[in-house]
C-alpha cells in the first residue's frame, strides 16, 4: 500500500464542494483520473473537462461508455472503470464513504489502497470515514470541510403544499412515477431523476428542473451523489430501500448525504418528509443538521490479487478473508454467484482449465447485471455470450449483435418498457466496448450509441408528456414572474397565452379547456384575467350600445350577439317583463356589465312588447275603455292565458256577450270561433314561440318551454302541462292531441261543409279530416270526442273512416244568466221599457221527477 506523496484525504458533509475541488486540482496537473460513484456524474464532470481542456484531451470511461482519444490526459470515470494501467499525475476517489456498501463496497476500499497518482493523490468523502483512513492509509493528511451553508429540518409536508425547487427522494421507479404523476395533476409538473437513466435522458429531464420549466425533482437516492442541480428543499417520500439482497430503513449517514442535496454553496437549505411517512425521530433530525453520523468502524473488501489459473483456483483466491479487522470481506456479489453457476457446466470447466479460459469466463461473469431481472436470466445471458466467445472464429457473431440491436432499436411503447430497452442496451454496449469480443468494435460502439440516444430522447419525450403539463407550467412560470403574458385571439374564439392554447371565448364567456386539476383551474383563470379583461371591457361596451336587431333570441331564452350567447332570459316581475342575466362578462369591470346588462334588457323588452302588442293590449287602459261587462271579463281571461282559451270553457260567457260587446272584442283582434276564443295574429310560429317560451321562463323552467316545430298541425298530447301552456303557443288539448286553434278553426269548417252536403245533422268522416291534422282516424275520433261529437255509425273498417257518420252531441244546455223583471211601480219598469233587451223573461223552471224511478 505504497503511496505517492502527497495524499489527501478531504472529508466533510455535502455542499463543501469537494468535487468541484479535486476537478480544479487534477486540471492544474499535467495529467489526471477521477473515479466517480455514478456513470450520470461522471459524463456531468466529463462535458465540464471539455470545456476546459478540449476534447483530444479529455477521456470518459464506464461500464458502457468509453470516449478514449489517443491524446487524452485526463480520464473522468466510474470508479469500476478507472484504468489502473494508467499513469496519472492526479488520481481522486470520490464519495469513499460507498466502501461500506454490500454491493459496491469492495470496489471502492481497492481503489482506495491502491489507486494512486504520481504527483498528488485526493480521496473525498464524509466524516465517518476518518478513522478507516488514518487506520489503512496513515500517511494520508486528512483535511476536514465544512459545510458552505445551512442545512435545517423543516417537519412534515403534504406532497401538495411542498415549496417551490423541491427534491422528492424515492426509493424504485413505481414510487417515484406515482409521485411524478400526483405533482403533475396538483403542481404542473415534475421532472424525473433515477441512477437507471442513461445520461442523455437524464441531462435532458434535470434540464427541464434547472430552467424553471417545472419546480419539482422526483428521484432516487441517486441524487445525493454529487449531483449539482438548485434544490431548497429535500423532502423524503421513504425511509425503506432494496439494496440488493433486502428491503432496509436508510441509515442516518445516507439520508444524511440525500438531504445535503438542499441547499447550494451559500445559500442555506432544508430537509423533511412527506405526509405518507411518520415523522423523524429528534436524533435523526440532529445528526442531519449537525452532519453528526457514527465512524465506520469496518468497509467492504475483497480481495483483487486473483489467481487466474482455473475455476477453482479463482474461486479459491476470491474467498480468501483479509487479516485487516477493518476489511470485512464482502458477500458474494452477482460475479461470484454467476461463477458458481456457470462453474457448473463441464464444457465451461474444461475452458477453465487453462488461465486464459479462466481470465475470459471471469470477464463474462463481470459483466454488469443492468436489466435487474434475476439471477438466473443474467447468468442465462452470459452463457448466450460465452457460448459464442468460445467457437472457433473467438468473436460474437455479426448477425448476433445485429439483431440484439434491432429487436431494441424501437422507440413506441410506455415508459416502463423503454427504460427496460435502455437497460438491455447498456448491456450490449459493454459488450461492444470490449473490443476483443465483437469484430468491427467500432462499428458495434457507435451502434451502441446511436440506439441508447434514440431511446434517451423517446423516454425523455414520454416521461415529459406524462409528468409535465408544459402549458400548465408555463402559464404558472409566467403568472409567478408577474410579467406580460402574451396572448392572441382567434377569428374562432381561442385564446392562447405564452403559445399554448388554453380555451376558447364564446361571447362574454371564457371556457378553459384544462380538467380536473385546481392548478390548472386557477392557472389558466389567472391568465384569462390579465389576458381577456381588454377584450371582454371592449364586448361589454359595444352590448352597451347594441340595438334591438342586433340582439337574437333563440328557443332557450338564450340572447345572442353576433351569433355568440351572450345573455339570459329569467323570471321578472310577469311573464311579459323577464330580467336579464349576462351569460358570462365576469372578468369585465363591474360598470360595463351593468350597462351592457341594462341595454340588453331594454332591447329584450321592446321586442316583446312590439312581438306581443296584442296580448299587452287586452290589458291596457285602452282596452279598459273600449270594453265594459262582461266583455272585459273576457278580454283579462285571454290575457292571463295566453290569447287562447277553449270556447267550451266559456261558452255561458261568450253567448251571453251583446252584439256591441262583440264587435268590441273583434276590434282589439279577439276571434270568437267555433272550439276556440283566441287571437290570431299571436298564432305565427315566431310570436307563438315567443309566448310560450316567455311562459316557461317565468314558470322557471325555461327549457321546458311548449314550442312544438314549425309546420306541425297537431303533436300528441302532454298531460303533465297545464291548458295556459299549450295556449300561450297558439294549441289547444283536444283529447289524445293538441291541435292549432286556427286548424280546429279550419276543422269547423270542414264538419260544416260535410253537413250541408249531406243536409243533415250528422256527417261522413273524411280523408280531408286526418290530412288537416297530421293525425291517425283513431287520434281523430279521439279529437271529435273531446268536441262535442259522437258516432252515429260505424264504418265497415275500424282502421278507415269510410262511411263512418258522427254528429252534435246532444248536450244539456247551459241556461243563459236572465235579468231580473223589474216591478211595474219602480223606475226601471220605464227603463225596461226603453230598453228591450233588460226585459228577458225567467226561463220556466222543470219540474222534478218523481223520486224512485
Amino acid at each position: 500500500m505504497t503511496a505517492y506523496a502527497p495524499l489527501t484525504a478531504i472529508l466533510g458533509p455535502t455542499n463543501t464542494g469537494k468535487t468541484h475541488l479535486a476537478v480544479e486540482r487534477m486540471l492544474a496537473r499535467r495529467s489526471g483520473m477521477i473515479g466517480l460513484p455514478l456513470r450520470l456524474l461522471a459524463r456531468e464532470i466529463y462535458d465540464r473537462v471539455v470545456r476546459e481542456k478540449g476534447y483530444r484531451a479529455t477521456a470518459l470511461v464506464t461500464g458502457e461508455e468509453k470516449i478514449v482519444p489517443p491524446t487524452a490526459r485526463y480520464f473522468i470515470c466510474t470508479v469500476e472503470a478507472m484504468p489502473l494501467s494508467f499513469d496519472a499525475a492526479f488520481v481522486a476517489i470520490d464519495e469513499i464513504q460507498l466502501a461500506a456498501d454490500p454491493e459496491r463496497g469492495h470496489v471502492f476500499t481497492d481503489r482506495i489502497l491502491h489507486a494512486r497518482g504520481t504527483e498528488e493523490t485526493m480521496l473525498l468523502g464524509a466524516e465517518s470515514m476518518r478513522p478507516i483512513i488514518r487506520e489503512l492509509v496513515p500517511d494520508a493528511d486528512i483535511v476536514s470541510r465544512e459545510r458552505f451553508s445551512t442545512l435545517s429540518y423543516a417537519g412534515p409536508t403534504k406532497l401538495a403544499r411542498l415549496p417551490r425547487r423541491s427534491a422528492i427522494v424515492a426509493f424504485s421507479s413505481d414510487s417515484v412515477y406515482a409521485i411524478a404523476e400526483l405533482i403533475r395533476r396538483q403542481r404542473g409538473g415534475a421532472a424525473v431523476v433515477m441512477g437507471a437513466l442513461s445520461p442523455r435522458t437524464r441531462n435532458a429531464q434535470v434540464g427541464l428542473y434547472q430552467s424553471g420549466e417545472v419546480d419539482y425533482l422526483i428521484a432516487t437516492d441517486a441524487v445525493g451523489m454529487g449531483l449539482n442541480m438548485n434544490v431548497d428543499h429535500v423532502a423524503f417520500a421513504e425511509r425503506e430501500k432494496f439494496d440488493g439482497r433486502r428491503r432496509r430503513r436508510l441509515f442516518a449517514n445516507e439520508m444524511g448525504q440525500i438531504a445535503g442535496r438542499a441547499g447550494r454553496f451559500r445559500q442555506d437549505g432544508t430537509f423533511g418528509e412527506t405526509g405518507q411517512i411518520k415523522p423523524f425521530e429528534h436524533e435523526l433530525i440532529g445528526a442531519i443538521e449537525n452532519h453528526a453520523f457514527p465512524y465506520l468502524d469496518q468497509i467492504q473488501w475483497r480481495n483483487s490479487d486473483l489467481d487466474l489459473r482455473s475455476i477453482d483456483q479463482l474461486q479459491l483466491s476470491l474467498s480468501r478473508p483479509s487479516r485487516n479487522p477493518l476489511l470485512r470481506r464482502t458477500r458474494e456479489p452477482i460475479d461470484e454467484l454467476s461463477l458458481g453457476l456457470l462453474a457448473r457446466d463441464e464444457a465451461i470447466r474444461d475452458l477453465g482449465r487453462t488461465p486464459q479460459g479462466t481470465e475470459l469466463i471471469w470477464d463474462i461473469c463481470r459483466i454488469p447485471d443492468f436489466r435487474k431481472v434475476s439471477l438466473d436470466a443474467h447468468v442465462r445471458l452470459i452463457s448466450q455470450i460465452l457460448t459464442h466467445l468460445r467457437s472457433p472464429n473467438g468473436r460474437l457473431p455479426t448477425d448476433f449483435m445485429a439483431a440484439q440491436f434491432d429487436r431494441l432499436d424501437k422507440i413506441g411503447g410506455d415508459v416502463h418498457v423503454l427504460s427496460q430497452r435502455l437497460a438491455q442496451v447498456r448491456t450490449w454496449a459493454y459488450v461492444a466496448h470490449r473490443g476483443d469480443w465483437t469484430e468491427e468494435a467500432d462499428f458495434w460502439r457507435e451502434r451502441a450509441r446511436e440506439v441508447e440516444d434514440r431511446l434517451s430522447d423517446a423516454l425523455h419525450d414520454h416521461l415529459t408528456q406524462r409528468f409535465v403539463d408544459r402549458r400548465t407550467a408555463a402559464l404558472v412560470k409566467g403568472l409567478r414572474a408577474d410579467k406580460a403574458l402574451e396572448t392572441e385571439l382567434g377569428t374562432d374564439g381561442a385564446v392562447t397565452v405564452e403559445g399554448h392554447v388554453v380555451g376558447h371565448l364564446d361571447g362574454l364567456m371564457f371556457r378553459a379547456d384544462a380538467e380536473g386539476s385546481a392548478l390548472e383551474a386557477r392557472a389558466l383563470r389567472q391568465a384569462a384575467e390579465k389576458a381577456l379583461r381588454p377584450e371582454i371591457n371592449r364586448r361589454l361596451g359595444a352590448l352597451a350600445k347594441a340595438g334591438t336587431d342586433d340582439l337574437t333570441l333563440d328557443a332557450e331564452g338564450r340572447i345572442a350577439w353576433q351569433d355568440r350567447p351572450v345573455a339570459q332570459l329569467t323570471a321578472g316581475a310577469s311573464p311579459f317583463r323577464p330580467d336579464i342575466a349576462l351569460i358570462g362578462g365576469e372578468l369585465g369591470a363591474p360598470e360595463a356589465q351593468v350597462r351592457a346588462q341594462g341595454n340588453i334588457e331594454r332591447c329584450i323588452r321592446a321586442q316583446i312588447s312590439r312581438d306581443l302588442q296584442p296580448l299587452l293590449r287586452l290589458t291596457s287602459d285602452e282596452a279598459n275603455q273600449a270594453l265594459s261587462g262582461m266583455a272585459r271579463g273576457l278580454a283579462f281571461r285571454l290575457a292571463e292565458n295566453g290569447g287562447a282559451i277553449a270556447r267550451h270553457e266559456i261558452d255561458a260567457d261568450v253567448r251571453a256577450l251583446s252584439a256591441a260587446e262583440r264587435r268590441a272584442l273583434r276590434r282589439l283582434g279577439i276571434r270568437i270561433g267555433e272550439f276556440s276564443v283566441f287571437m290570431p295574429a299571436l298564432i305565427k310560429p315566431r310570436i307563438a314561440r315567443l309566448s310560450g317560451l316567455l311562459r316557461a321562463v317565468y314558470q322557471g323552467d325555461r327549457l321546458r318551454a311548449f314550442q312544438p316545430a314549425p309546420g306541425l298541425m297537431s303533436v300528441a298530447a302532454d298531460e303533465s302541462r297545464p291548458a295556459a301552456d299549450h295556449a300561450a303557443a297558439g294549441f289547444q288539448r283536444c283529447g289524445p292531441r293538441i291541435v292549432r286553434i286556427d286548424i280546429l278553426e279550419r276543422l269547423a269548417d270542414l264538419v260544416r261543409d260535410a253537413r250541408a252536403a249531406g243536409k243533415n245533422r250528422d256527417f261522413e268522416l273524411a280523408p280531408a279530416m286526418t290530412s288537416l291534422l297530421g293525425c291517425s282516424v283513431q287520434d281523430l275520433r279521439g279529437v271529435l270526442s273531446s268536441l262535442g261529437f259522437r258516432r252515429v255509425r260505424k264504418g265497415p273498417d275500424p282502421e278507415k273512416a269510410v262511411g263512418e257518420r258522427w254528429a252534435k252531441r246532444r248536450l244539456r244546455s247551459t241556461p243563459v244568466p236572465s235579468r231580473p223583471v223589474p216591478a211595474a211601480d219602480t223606475p226601471f219598469a220605464a227603463l225596461a221599457a226603453l230598453k228591450p233587451e233588460l226585459a228577458v223573461q225567467r226561463p220556466k223552471r222543470r219540474k222534478k221527477r218523481a223520486s224512485g224511478r
